[in-house]
């Protein structure tokens, strides 16, 4: 990579830093335009702040795989970057050029579908948009653990954006990494540096719990975290795996023979990390997410609702990005420790 130009400082134009002036493609960047007003901000902000969030000099982005895209970014007043994924050797983007239906027929006709990290200098030309408002930027990508991108973009930061850009490794994917954003935005608004923060961010990366059933193996052996023979002998039994993400590596957990079973695996297993990691359902925000499967996604929160006795329960769709390796029909259960009340 070339080298850094320098630290770039505000102003009214922001150029993009030597050896990220080459682009090619359309830039994309969403969020932080309509006002609106995350879950659980807590007193003395009011629905409609949306902008005042943000701190007025620092910003948070993200990426998709939080789950949070353009509707949610545009409302929680942060940016995010989409995360990109080829189809038989076409560059997509949920939500710009390929939407969850196209994409689940597509996997359905057995297309070609891998992942991929986003473009340096699509990134590299978000920072800079963003610090023309802002003096600094927390960016918190997806796990370490599950990509590289979270050191592409450290790297990145650290040679062209110096003491502007953050990038936080706090080993969290989908609803976990969303309620690292909104936990970010509460201490923002509260008046915390962007550096207190994200010292905040990375003191509280372990604080969550995921369980993830999957429909089939086939997506996982194509991905190579499983051979093709373990593959077939799952497909054979009809086997439903249950994977675990504590910290930053997805691995195995347990395998069960039905969908029920695979349910009350998952509940259990949570509701041991809820008491003995988290002290107990007061402590914690649960969630439901799952890829393409509604119907039975709201009735396993109606379940999760009653086994914990608790109405914080978050229901959200698997980023299309995640999809690619855990395929249609997965269901998991996660939580994390609230942080509000605490930090």
């Amino acid at each position: 990579m070339p080298a850094a130009s320098g630290v770039l400082r505000r102003s009214s134009r922001c150029a993009l830093p030597v050896g990220l002036r080459r682009y090619n493609g359309a830039h994309r960047i969403w969020g932080a335009g309509a006002a609106g007003c995350p879950r659980r901000l807590g007193k003395g902000l009011a629905e409609g702040e949306g902008r005042r969030i943000v701190g007025g000099s620092i910003a948070i982005v993200t990426d998709t795989n939080s789950g949070i895209m353009r509707a949610e970014a545009d409302a929680l007043g942060v940016h995010v970057v989409p995360m990109p994924f080829v189809v038989d050797g076409v560059e997509c983007f949920e939500g710009v050029n390929l939407e969850a239906p196209a994409f689940y027929a597509r996997l359905a006709d057995g297309a070609d579908i891998v992942t991929s990290q986003p473009s340096i200098v699509d990134l590299g030309k978000l920072w800079v948009e963003v610090l023309e408002a802002h003096d600094e930027l927390p960016y918190l990508p997806m796990s370490s653990g599950l990509s590289g991108s979270c050191e592409t973009a450290r790297a990145l930061a650290e040679q062209h954006f110096p003491g502007r850009v953050h990038v936080v490794d706090n080993q969290r994917i989908s609803v976990t990494q969303r309620e690292a954003v909104l936990d970010a935005l509460r201490w923002i608004a509260e008046g915390r540096t962007a550096a207190e923060t994200v010292a905040l961010l990375e003191r509280t990366k372990l604080d969550a719990s995921i369980y993830l059933m999957v429909d089939t193996l086939d997506y996982l052996r194509k991905g190579g975290r499983i051979t093709p023979a373990v593959a077939s002998i799952g497909s054979l039994l009809k086997i439903k795996p249950v994977l675990q993400i504590q910290g930053d590596k997805l691995d195995a957990f347990s395998v069960s023979k039905s969908f029920k079973a695979a349910k009350r695996t998952m509940l259990r297993a949570l509701a041991i990390d809820v008491e003995n990691r988290f002290g107990g359902v007061g402590n914690v925000h649960l969630y439901v997410a799952h890829t393409n499967r509604d119907d039975d996604a709201a009735a396993f929160a109606d379940e999760v609702r009653a086994h914990f006795s608790s109405d914080d329960v978050y229901v959200d769709r698997l980023p299309l990005s995640i999809a690619c390796h855990v395929g249609p029909g997965a269901l998991g259960i996660g939580c994390t420790k609230r942080q509000f009340e605490t930090c």
